[in-house]
């Protein structure tokens, strides 16, 4: 069995068995090194040289957590949640339908801005997710629904739009690799050859709020005050620095292209104004960090796994073998070929990075089997985006679930996991299948 395909399967199996997600990794990528032909210790140094590569998500995942529970101080995110609670006291039983569907836009909203309008990927999920929990009990609101509304304005937009964060997907790393693999892409309208893949992401998403997880869902709001509190302590004052803050962190971001530089400006602004006083701000700074812990430890363990599959070479035995077994069926080898990026992109948890692999044996293939150039965009894009929802080690994946489990009642794999595969994956596969073969 190929060491790519044995890694993802024991690294999924063990997932869903709820065995902790860095222990999956851990396991999977030692099935992978071994079955690779590495060795023991060669698999463990390989294992350990990777960690480095996710060290610094996982600090900016712990600087958002303290950033985050900083803006929890301000009240800024909870003076949102008590006017979202006024409008559910307002309503009639009849009305919290359309405030669910409100909430659910307003995120969905965000999540898209995020990749495109003002792109700052998954930092804005701990900052406004948490404070709205009581919001989401009180409306038993579905968490699994907004995992998914999350998770699509968190993909969706970088392989449709061409800006931002698409700027670079679509164009910098899609069409470059295209190109540099022997296909003319010179007239080629990118969101034209990505519409129907991002339709079927949209069917998904629509399949998972008005269908899968349209029921009325309970939360024991007990366990959410503990963690989060209902009524917040804030001021005129409180909430403008908060502001502040966060306008600050966002454009250092942007300025830097680093989150950890923009979450530490954004802290300091708190504790130098006061919001946050000076003997408190190494507490808040802990448990900020405590509460993103689990993610950052997931993303280091992900690296590793990652550099494990790229060592073992099975990742370009895996694309060649699927290269001989389509022959000249093109309806096979669209199939084929999306299903093997599929596995290459759960497995590395970066579709970003999935390109580049498959790029050079998918075009001359695809370009020999007869398909239109914009066809092949189509084929390499969609087989890229494949796994990045459904992953245990996308940032995707992990950001919905750093927001929506701070009390721990929304579990990584059952309820972010598999329902963004599901209702994602799926789609996508038959979308972008249909893509390749109509283009």
């Amino acid at each position: 069995m190929n060491a790519v395909v044995a890694a993802v399967a024991v690294m999924l199996v063990l997932s869903l068995c709820r065995v902790h997600v860095v222990v999956a990794l851990i396991l999977g990528a030692l099935t992978g090194g071994l079955l690779g032909g590495l060795g023991l210790q060669a698999t463990l140094e390989t294992f350990q040289s990777g960690l480095g590569k996710g060290a610094n998500i996982a600090l900016s995942y712990a600087l958002l957590g303290a950033f985050a529970v900083a803006i929890a101080k301000s009240g800024l995110a909870h003076a949102l949640a008590d006017r979202a609670l006024q409008l559910v006291d307002r309503q009639q039983q009849g009305g919290a339908g359309l405030l669910k569907l409100i909430l659910v836009l307003l995120l969905g909203s965000v999540a898209i801005a995020s990749q495109n309008i003002l792109p700052i990927h998954i930092a804005f999920i701990p900052l406004l997710v948490p404070p709205l929990l009581y919001v989401m009990a009180r409306l038993n609101l579905d968490r699994r629904a907004v995992a998914c509304v999350l998770t699509f304005g968190l993909i969706t937009p970088y392989m449709f739009l061409p800006v931002g964060f698409g700027g670079i997907f679509l164009n910098d790393i899609l069409l470059a690799n295209v190109a540099e693999s022997g296909a003319e892409v010179a007239d080629i309208n990118v969101m034209h050859a990505m519409a129907l893949p991002a339709l079927g992401m949209l069917l998904g998403l629509l399949v998972a709020i008005f269908i899968s997880y349209r029921k009325p869902r309970e939360y024991d709001v007990a366990r959410i005050r503990q963690v989060e509190r209902m009524e917040g302590g804030y001021s005129p004052m409180s909430l403008l620095v908060a502001l502040a803050a966060v306008v600050a962190a966002f454009v250092i971001q942007l300025w830097l292209d680093s989150m950890i530089m923009g979450a530490l400006a954004g802290f300091v602004i708190f504790s130098v104004s006061g919001v946050v006083r000076w003997k408190d701000a190494d507490g808040v700074f802990t448990e900020g960090m405590k509460m993103m812990a689990m993610i950052g430890f997931i993303m280091i363990a992900a690296a590793g796994f990652a550099e494990v599959m790229r060592a073992t070479g099975a990742i370009q035995t895996l694309v060649d073998s699927s290269a001989e077994l389509i022959g000249n069926n093109r309806a096979l080898a669209a199939l084929l070929m999306l299903l093997v990026g599929l596995l290459i992109t759960m497995g590395i948890g970066s579709s970003f990075s999935t390109i580049p692999i498959i790029a050079a044996i998918y075009v001359p293939l695809a370009m020999q089997l007869g398909f239109s150039p914009m066809a092949i965009v189509a084929l390499v894009g969609t087989a890229a985006a494949l796994g990045d929802a459904g992953s245990p080690a996308s940032d995707s994946t992990l950001g919905p679930t750093a927001g929506l489990n701070v009390d721990g009642q929304h579990n990584h794999i059952w309820d972010t996991v598999v329902p963004t595969f599901l209702h994602y994956n799926l789609p996508l596969i038959a979308f972008g299948w249909l893509a390749v073969m109509v283009l």
